[in-house]
Formats: structure tokens, C-alpha cells, sequence
């Protein structure tokens, strides 16, 4: 996995950006608390496994036998993140409710957590062009995929609580539109820059 560090990069960027699954994590940490965020962040995770497994091991025999196939796929994948790059930057400032409700269990807010990754275009799309692009297919495939979807699936957690652990401290910012702009912003510079680095990257 010689693009490994690269991936990491383009993962981090991808779990960073705004979307359904954070804007579920802020609004549940605004809600309910640092505690009230667990259920769904390792809902979205256990969904990016199943998304990854269903998604990714399908293309791993095409990618491994067709350097078309892997060039045609490798240009899709850049330009997928230059478009949400595009659209991230066009789009209005990311809003958040701080609202008090009815608190749900922790079942409830993983099984929330996780239809919302299956039926996110997001992640689907990032495992089906960009995802299986990091594999050597020189080197054990099934060694490299649970690597990568498991550093994925690491990082969902670890960047979820971290936007619960700040969303707190930061709610007055996160819920301004200066603020819902610029987290907009950020995102949609990382996507840009690592979209051309995609596109360029080699096999």
C-alpha cells in the first residue's frame, strides 16, 4: 500500500466534510451530550464497514486485471472529489439545530447512525471509485481491504467525537452562518486538493 499515507489524507478529508452523518453527531451532541453521540458515530463506522464489504471486494478482480479499468476508475474517483469540492464551496452554510428533544437509547441512535450510512451517496460512491484505487494488487488483497476499511471505520469514531467533543464549546460558532460557511469552506479546499492528487497518483 504505497498511497497509504494518501488515503488517510483523502479518508480524513471525506469523514471531515460536511454531511448527513455529521450533522447528525453535532446536533446529537448539542442535544444530548458527549455520551448522546456514541450510538450514532459507531453506527455510521459499523455502516461504512458493510457499505466498504459490499462496494469495494466486488471491483478488487476488475481493478487487479485491467490497468483501463484502474485508470477510468482512478479518473472517476478524482473527479468525485473535485465535484464535492465544487458543490461544498456553492453550498450554504451548514445548519445545525441545538433545540432540546425527546432523548433516544443508545439502539435507536445506532440503528440511526447506521440506515444513514447505507443510504449515503457519499460513502458509497467514495468505496466504489476511490476506495479500492489504495489496494497493490501485487500484494495479499484481503490483508489490504480490512486494513484500509478498518483506518476508514477508525476514522469515523475518532473524527465524530471529536466534532461532539468541540461541538459544545463551539455552539454559538457552529450554529452562526459564519461559522456553518466556513466549516463549508475548509472541507470543500481539502476535497480540490486531494481530488488532483488522486487523479495524478500512480498505480
Amino acid at each position: 500500500m504505497k498511497l497509504y499515507l494518501l488515503f488517510v489524507v483523502v479518508a480524513t478529508a471525506t469523514v471531515l466534510s460536511p454531511g448527513p452523518g455529521v450533522v447528525m453527531t453535532l446536533t446529537n451532541a448539542l442535544r444530548y451530550g458527549m455520551r448522546g453521540t456514541f450510538g450514532g458515530i459507531l453506527g455510521i463506522a459499523t455502516g461504512a464497514l458493510i457499505v466498504a464489504a459490499i462496494s469495494a471486494t466486488s471491483l478488487g478482480v476488475l481493478l487487479a486485471t485491467s490497468a483501463l479499468a484502474f485508470t477510468a476508475l482512478k479518473l472517476l474517483g478524482g473527479a468525485y472529489l473535485v465535484y464535492l469540492g465544487i458543490r461544498l464551496w456553492r453550498a450554504p452554510p451548514l445548519k445545525l439545530s441545538a433545540e432540546a428533544a425527546h432523548e433516544a437509547n443508545f439502539g435507536k441512535r445506532f440503528l440511526e447512525g447506521l440506515s444513514l450510512q447505507l443510504t449515503n451517496p457519499k460513502a458509497i460512491f467514495f468505496f466504489l471509485s476511490v476506495f479500492p484505487q489504495f489496494i497493490a494488487h501485487e500484494a495479499n488483497y484481503a490483508s489490504q481491504f480490512m486494513a484500509l476499511v478498518l483506518t476508514y471505520s477508525a476514522l469515523v469514531v475518532i473524527i465524530h467525537c471529536v466534532y461532539a467533543f468541540f461541538a459544545k464549546k463551539a455552539k454559538n460558532w457552529l450554529t452562526s452562518e459564519r461559522g456553518g460557511r466556513s466549516v463549508n469552506k475548509a472541507a470543500a479546499a481539502m476535497f480540490l486538493c486531494f481530488g488532483a492528487a488522486l487523479a495524478t497518483a500512480s498505480r
